[in-house]
């Protein structure tokens, strides 16, 4: 497996992923144009970037094989991850590896707007002293308010304790249980945050919501002389309504690491503005960082590659190596039961309802199984490249709605996994899964609301017919006559005398000819082939 390394990583990042039989490390000893990497990545794998190279939609679409991008860092504003998705491709990045290399600047960015250390230098290196220009404000007993509580605003959060600060935030994705941890004082309203912090510190990604979030209306709403320090993402400020805001006094100072537009321009007024403290995005531009992202984005790459591990994605949800062992079985039977129906089903479902039941309902994450059942129903669909990355946003655009419910109903069995497939408010087909005896071994056993016991793998014919003597001497021998070998049988009827449902497993497809003699039979009806 080829595994492009288009930016500079730590050696010991590489040196990991070398260390594997498996995969074929090559490294790139200069940034490289779009075209220029066309034609390296056709048999890629994986890619490896950081900040510089961009992963564009038509890269992705030149690398047929491509199953994974990892970014060496935090953003992933370079890599397209609409078409990664679209694509099958995961896309995964290092949250981790910069914490503490980014919290450490934005605190020292804290403390440089409160004593105004930068400036001062400036002066001593042109000959001046000016004690008085230079005057500053302690930090301890003012209040810091923090956009985004994640890993890098709760550890500046931290420090700003430290140091005697009070510390409000504002994140409303926040558990809780995280807030109480961290001991922030935790509001819900962003605004609340603009009325009481005398320094704010950002640290949220850039999505519609927070893209230009520190506008002119914000700005409007903050306390006058507060400091503002940005060490996560450019377009959560506005640039022009900052100035305006030092310019009028509502903002006494600034300090940037990140700028929308990067590198920041040459003659871009943020270099000139005294108020302003700047730095060319150091956030994660420490040794230790460097070396903890290299390892980390190898580690991820390699996990997901080559166990199907899931960390740090962000267009897939999180599956640890330890998870990964307990959702893996229902993987197999959700895919098995998504296919039966696919084959089952008339056309035209528009709903698919999933119920987890018994042991099932405490998996610590659904979401890969019902992607799983999702993949096998799609299959009938026969659109290229369908994964279990872009599996969802396929159902949504061929207009199949997915509902997951877990239920704590008493059920027959331990583990049970349970689909319907609906066409409005009609309910066309059901099935139901579980496993016999160990994970190893899943079972279908219920169908069209019956109960019925199917190996799910190989060739399968099922049907409906009249439970009368002989019936399954007259199957058997006609399967006999047509060279079919039986590997198991399941029957189960309404009644005695009605109607039974008919399962086989077979060793080999049946021909058509015998499918043909099969429905020509006046008790035989709802004969399907299906192939698991």
């Amino acid at each position: 497996m080829k595994i492009l390394v288009c930016d500079p990583i730590s050696p010991k990042g590489i040196d990991l992923l070398k260390q594997r039989p498996e995969f074929n490390v090559v490294v790139l000893e200069k940034r490289l144009s779009e075209a220029e990497l066309l034609p390296l990545v056709t048999d890629a794998v994986g890619i490896i970037v950081r900040s510089e190279t961009k992963v564009t939609r038509k890269i992705i679409e030149a690398a047929p094989k491509l199953k994974v991008v990892g970014r060496a860092g935090v953003g992933v504003d370079n890599i397209d991850v609409e078409a990664a998705t679209e694509l099958g491709v995961v896309v995964m990045n290092t949250p981790g590896g910069n914490t503490i290399s980014t919290a450490e600047l934005s605190f020292g960015m804290l403390l440089s707007l409160a004593r105004k250390i930068p400036q001062a230098h400036s002066a001593m290196v042109q000959g001046r002293w000016d004690r008085k220009q230079f005057s500053g404000i302690e930090l301890s007993g003012k209040t810091l308010g923090v956009l985004g509580l994640g890993r890098i605003g709760g550890e500046v959060a931290r420090r700003a304790q430290a140091f005697g600060m009070r510390v409000i935030g504002y994140d409303p994705f926040l558990p809780e249980s995280r807030a109480k941890a961290i001991s922030v004082e935790v509001v819900s309203d962003v605004d609340g945050v603009y009325k009481e912090a005398d320094f704010i510190t950002v640290h949220m990604p850039v999505t519609e919501e927070t893209r230009y979030m520190l506008n002119a209306s914000a700005f409007s709403k903050m306390k006058p002389g507060v400091r503002v320090v940005n060490c996560a993402r450019g377009e959560i400020i506005h640039d022009n309504d900052l100035l305006a805001a030092l310019d009028s006094g509502k903002v006494t100072a600034a300090a940037l690491d990140v700028f929308a537009e990067e590198p920041l321009p040459e003659d871009h007024p943020f270099r000139t503005h005294p108020g302003i403290t700047l730095t060319p995005h150091l956030g994660a531009s420490t040794k230790e960082a460097q070396i903890k992202c290299g390892i980390e984005v190898a580690e991820v790459i390699a996990g997901y590659l080559l166990t199907g591990e899931v960390r740090n994605a962000v267009n897939l949800p999180y599956l640890d190596a330890k998870t990964y062992e307990v959702v893996k079985p229902y993987l197999t039977l959700g895919e098995k039961l998504g296919k039966l129906l696919a084959q089952l089903a008339p056309p035209q479902v528009d709903r698919l309802h999933i119920t987890y039941g018994g042991k099932a309902q405490e998996l610590p994450n659904i979401d890969p199984v019902t992607r799983s059942i999702l993949q096998g129903f799609l299959s009938r669909t026969a659109v290229k490249d369908l994964n279990k990355v872009n599996v969802r946003n396929i159902a949504s655009t061929t207009g199949l709605t997915v509902e997951e419910k877990r239920s704590n109903e008493p059920v027959t069995f331990n583990e049970w996994l349970h689909v319907q497939a609906f066409r409005g408010s009609e309910k066309l087909i059901s099935a139901g899964g579980t496993f016999f005896g160990s994970p190893d071994n899943p079972r279908i056993v219920r169908l069209f609301s019956q109960p019925t016991e199917i190996t799910p793998f190989g060739q399968v014919l099922l049907m409906r017919n009249k439970d009368r003597p002989g019936i399954v001497g007259h199957l058997g021998s006609l399967l006999g006559r047509y060279g079919v070998n039986i590997a198991s049988m399941s029957l189960t009827r309404d009644e005695a005398g009605g109607h039974a449902l008919t399962v086989l497993n077979l060793d080999s497809p049946p021909p058509p000819a015998m499918l043909k003699e099969l429905e020509s039979d006046p008790d035989i009806s709802d004969v399907n082939a299906v192939s698991l």
